[in-house]
């Protein structure tokens, strides 16, 4: 059983079926594949003494967590911290835990929240008494903020030039909605995908929500997420929330929330009963601007995963309308795509804009072949690898771009300005009475 379920992924990527839905984009003849990263096996890969795939994401107000991993079993889990080079004036200490997954044995996988911290600061710090000093800059507190957004990474050619486009623009966090090391029960390729991402995720905070790589289960033996939520700890128990895989933070004027697509969200899960108690706490005067993210799109005119979101819209697209949330960003299909304002498959101008950005540079390649006539809601659409940027201007006003990735330089492909629901007249509208998402006494 645990052989069938590990050797099952391969078989499938590989099948004659893994082919099916390739075709061509609308407008842009995208450049050859490129080569996969060479990634050694675990026998090939040295011992390191030092901290090694050092990332870091919020873990509440003007607070950081800086997770790592050593080889080092016996490795204490601190982080020392200060806004000088080599000159720490700060320490904080956290958890440490490991995991096993059939022959795999994770080396020592660090937590420590960091904190309080000044808001648009640089700081530099080191984990665990030894290794490099890294740096990281805190995100500001008051707009504009700009988020760096890419979904489906994986570990490819491609993935490392959009990680390079993105290291090149200026923005202040990285948010990924799902699909992060495409492990798929390899569990080496997490630790190599943590250190292709090192100089970038232990520069700026990344907020990620799991996908549909992330859950690795193997029925009887293996519940699903073990190495997702051991390595990505995010700021889920801030939140109000009881599991890992979804929560929500605010950054600036800013409420983000995070759905988990693979964990149950119909009306009586207790996913549903957060996200309806989470949406009744925002406050559009603190927080003018609110955005979802999650893994796979509720509007998406590609053949690829055509209707995998529609249970999860049914059941939760009624409460972020009434909420007024801005923009909900997905992943999931290789492909980029943006609409028009929407609501209950129409053109709504109180409604959501969806963004599907899963085009970061997985190994599985582009979803390229399209549904004709094209949806009225559906704005843009391109099978190209490359990556978002959204700079919140104001309370009012925000600037989004798409740059493809296919060019040895970024390349902006699309670009919208968007004005807030909030700023709109929606959320004094019947249409967006918050006391419908109000919870019950």
């Amino acid at each position: 059983m645990a052989f069938f379920a590990v050797l099952l992924p391969i078989i499938l990527l590989f099948s004659p079926m893994a082919v099916i839905g390739a075709g061509f984009g609308e407008d842009y003849v995208r450049p050859a594949p490129r080569k996969t990263l060479s990634l050694s096996w675990p026998w090939m890969r040295k011992m390191s003494s030092g901290p090694q795939q050092v990332h870091i994401s919020l873990a509440g107000e003007r607070r950081m967590r800086v997770s790592w991993v050593t080889d080092d079993k016996s490795s204490a889990p601190f982080v020392e911290y200060g806004t000088s080079p080599g000159q720490y004036t700060a320490t904080s200490e956290g958890e440490s835990l490991s995991y096993r997954y059939l022959f795999y044995s994770s080396g020592q996988i660090h937590h420590v929240v960091i904190g309080p911290l000044e808001d648009d600061s640089v700081y530099y710090y080191r984990c665990g008494g030894q290794g490099m000093e890294f740096q990281f800059k805190t995100p500001p507190s008051k707009f504009p903020i700009s988020f760096a957004i890419v979904g489906d990474l994986g570990q490819s050619d491609w993935t490392k030039s959009t990680l390079q486009h993105i290291g090149q623009s200026q923005y202040d966090m990285h948010l990924l909605p799902g699909d992060l090391s495409y492990a798929d029960y390899q569990q080496h390729l997490w630790d190599s995908f943590g250190e292709l991402i090192q100089p970038y995720a232990s520069s700026r905070p990344w907020m990620v929500t799991e996908g549909n790589h992330e859950e690795e289960t193997i029925p009887f033996i293996k519940s699903g997420f073990q190495s997702y939520n051991a390595r990505w700890k995010m700021p889920y128990e801030e939140s109000g929330s009881t599991s890992n895989l979804y929560y929500s933070f605010e950054v600036a004027g800013v409420h983000i929330i995070m759905l988990g697509s693979y964990t149950d969200y119909d009306e009586s899960s207790d996913q549903y009963a957060w996200l309806k108690a989470d949406l009744a706490k925002v406050d559009r005067q603190r927080t003018p601007w609110v955005l979802v993210l999650l893994h796979a799109p509720w509007y998406n005119s590609n053949w690829a995963h055509r209707g995998e979101g529609d249970d999860m819209m049914a059941a939760m697209e009624p409460l972020l309308y009434d909420a007024g949330v801005d923009i909900l960003i997905a992943g999931h299909v290789h492909a980029y795509e943006r609409t028009e304002r929407v609501y209950n498959g129409r053109l709504d101008s109180c409604g959501l804009i969806h963004i599907t950005i899963g085009d970061g540079g997985n190994r599985e390649g582009l979803a390229r072949r399209y549904r004709y006539p094209k949806p009225n809601w559906s704005v843009f659409r391109e099978a190209s690898f490359g990556h978002g940027k959204l700079n919140i201007v104001n309370a009012t006003h925000a600037f989004w771009s798409w740059h493809r990735n296919d060019d040895d330089e970024s390349v902006c492909s699309d670009e919208v300005w968007i004005r807030s629901l909030r700023s709109s007249g929606c959320l004094g509208s019947d249409l967006h009475d918050l006391s419908k998402v109000m919870i019950s006494p």
